[in-house]
């Protein structure tokens, strides 16, 4: 997707992403994948960040395959790093068969029917195309159950002129690591995989990278934490933060008396204090759930936020900041910078995933490190 460049000085707030943290995280992975290959994960534009700057930054440290959603995304992701392996997890579309055979897109096929489609397709081409196919070991989302994987094993014609690269599944709690779900499913991907074809196996995602060397396998596929988020309380705060979010405060307000900040009057100043308000709202992806509850960072300076976030306008209470270091202009740090993604999106009930994938497109953008 191909942003708008928005200037510093005509936007209200600067995400900053450092490519260079996005590199490193990704070695860190592979460094713990052991012999298992990483890929990695670019769906929803990069996690927000951006497919055409997070491919390159990827590519050059070393990833050479790539997961994403959907056929265009792939799309992207092939225009940017043009000999790399690319996998589309939303499975094989209807009648997009040509698109993905003319692009080198490699299917994650869901069920029998996209496998006799892509089979088909593979026999009017006369040639053998490639796929990874997804074996669905407990989510219940995507993937082929058990009665399919059993007429899979006793028919391998229905296989037929398709080069099945890889097996996959996907853990449903590999964020908690002690849930009885984790044995379970790699046992049921193990099994069935055996009884199998040969293929590369993968079924971790970035919190199974951390839950155990039997996780990894030949492929690990991480998502949000090459971007910055600690999925897992195994991570123990080990992945740098990507994304850096500041917003320049409009507006100080210094109230001498009892007084109610935002919509609702949610939230009552009892005396004497100070408010400052940003130019960040819902309409930029930050959520409305942090009413009353998020925080920013401000000359060293935890501050929470107060009353409602408004579409464009959030305020904070900046009374225990020392006088003279908050004025107009000065900037508050929303993402990044001392407020942690992963303990901002537990603020809102949400996840880091949830904030990284709703970054909105009225911040000016500012790419570090790496190759930019």
């Amino acid at each position: 997707m191909d942003m708008v460049m928005i200037p510093k000085r005509l936007a209200a707030a600067t995400l900053t992403i450092d490519l260079g943290a996005l590199a490193d995280n990704w070695r860190l992975l592979d460094r713990l994948a052991g012999r298992a290959e990483t890929a990695a994960v670019v769906k929803a534009d990069a996690y927000g960040i951006g497919i055409a700057h997070a491919v390159p930054a990827l590519a050059a440290a070393g990833c050479r395959t790539f997961f994403t959603a959907l056929p265009d995304e792939g799309e992207q992701v092939r225009r940017h790093a043009p000999d790399s392996v690319v996998y589309v997890l939303d499975g094989l579309l209807p009648g997009a068969e040509d698109d993905y055979a003319a692009l080198g897109l490699i299917p994650v096929l869901n069920d029998l029917g996209q496998i006799e489609r892509w089979r088909r397709h593979a026999a009017a081409l006369g040639r053998r195309l490639a796929c990874a196919i997804h074996l669905d070991t407990g989510m219940t989302r995507l993937g082929l159950l058990g009665q399919a994987v059993e007429r899979l094993i006793a028919e391998p014609a229905l296989l037929d002129g398709l080069d099945v690269r890889a097996w996959l599944t996907h853990p449903a709690c590999a964020d908690l690591p002690g849930h009885e779900m984790n044995a379970h499913q790699l046992a049921l991907f193990r099994e069935r995989t055996g009884r199998l074809p040969r293929a590369a196996r993968s079924a971790a995602n970035s919190p199974a990278i951390f839950l155990d060397p039997e996780w990894h396998m030949d492929l690990v596929r991480p998502g949000v934490a090459l971007y910055g988020s600690n999925p897992s309380p195994l991570c123990r705060g080990a992945m740098k933060e990507v994304v850096h979010l500041k917003a320049r405060v409009l507006q100080v307000h210094e109230v001498t008396g009892e007084r109610t900040i935002g919509y609702g009057a949610t939230h009552r100043l009892g005396g004497p204090g100070r408010i400052a308000t940003c130019g960040v709202g819902y309409g930029d992806g930050y959520l409305r759930s942090f009413g009353n509850r998020g925080f920013g960072v401000i000359a060293g300076h935890r501050v929470p936020l107060v009353g409602r976030v408004s579409m464009d306008l959030i305020s904070f209470d900046i009374t225990g900041v020392p006088e003279g270091r908050v004025e107009p202009a000065a900037e508050i740090s929303l993402i990044g910078d001392g407020v942690d993604i992963d303990e901002l999106a537990a603020k809102g009930d949400t996840i880091a995933y949830e904030l990284l994938t709703g970054l909105g497109a009225r911040y000016a953008r500012d790419y570090v490190g790496a190759s930019v």
